[in-house]
């Protein structure tokens, strides 16, 4: 029997959300016949746990710093354990917005202008004309963002507050108006859109995770043309960045006064395995079920990734 070591939890901002993605996958593999293992990064002597476990596969349902970007992925190589999704490099890459936004540009895909700041510069004054958003450079899930809107007088003091526990590294990133859109993308292939509505202020952390933070609609009600190209960008950072197994892209769509143009925002290489996630919807969509999904995922593992 297959051993598979669940990877969840972790050090990230993103703990607690990757703590229930993994143990949805980790019951799901075994309700498909493999042997699972659970292993948290943070509680203890991570690399002797692994090793002390043997397994033959490692499932990473890590978010975030450390799990997603690259430290991880280093370490399996190291240890020659197969793995799921994306490499050291493309993890590195997609983790860091502003690396991900110099690729996808040197791909010709369609970004909107940006900087990389210290946090302290993004609270003294605007560095861009609002309305801009100004989020951490190496987080997800909306954690850290801030959208800085019309007519307001400075930044948020909290980007200069000494209670700051994120990086102090800041992009301060033009704002698109217009809809939420995201797409899957499942090896090579993109699944869905997605489009992402929210009665809060916009798509944060507690409308991705809380329940009835947002509706999910797929497909997206937006014109033919424009869900084949999402798609089709989708599937074009997939390859830019190098990512593997699953991914997802996520847009802004901006069709106010009459536009259409889609904008790309970032390439999550862990995307969320939660009950309100939304790779598993697509994929139900497509037909494939949970379990089957994350046994797709199990057996594309592989290392040098």
């Amino acid at each position: 029997m297959t051993k598979v070591a669940v990877l969840l939890g972790g050090r990230s901002s993103e703990r607690e959300i990757s703590l229930i993605s993994g143990k949805g996958c980790a019951d799901a593999l075994r309700e498909e016949g493999f042997d699972v293992v659970e292993i948290d990064p943070s509680l203890g002597d991570f690399p002797a746990a692994l090793q002390a476990a043997k397994p033959d596969v490692a499932f990473n349902a890590l978010h975030g710093r450390y799990g997603e970007d690259g430290c991880v992925q280093g370490l399996l190589e190291l240890l020659r354990i197969p793995y799921t999704h994306s490499g050291v490099l493309s993890s590195a890459l997609a983790m860091h917005k502003q690396y991900t936004k110099d690729v996808y540009q040197a791909a010709g895909l369609p970004i909107v202008k940006s900087l990389v700041v210290d946090r302290r510069a993004a609270a003294a004054q605007h560095l861009l004309e609002p309305p801009y958003v100004v989020k951490p450079v190496n987080e997800g899930s909306s954690v850290g963002v801030f959208i800085i809107r019309k007519g307001d007088n400075r930044p948020p003091e909290a980007l200069g507050s000494d209670q700051w526990n994120l990086t102090d590294l800041m992009m301060v990133e033009e704002f698109v108006p217009g809809r939420e859109l995201t797409v899957a993308v499942m090896g090579s292939q993109a699944l869905a859109v997605t489009e992402i509505t929210t009665e809060l202020a916009f798509y944060d952390y507690e409308a991705k995770y809380a329940a009835g933070g947002s509706k999910h609609t797929l497909p997206a009600p937006i014109p033919g043309h424009v869900a084949t190209e999402a798609m089709q960008l989708a599937e074009r950072a997939h390859a830019a960045l190098g990512c593997r197994g699953v991914s997802r892209t996520d847009f802004r769509y901006d069709d106010t006064d009459g536009k259409h143009r889609l904008i790309l925002l970032e390439t999550n290489t862990q995307p969320g395995m939660t009950p309100t996630s939304l790779v598993p919807e697509q994929a139900a969509y497509k037909g494939l079920s949970y379990r089957a999904l994350c046994r797709w995922i199990l057996e594309d593992a592989s290392c040098d990734r």
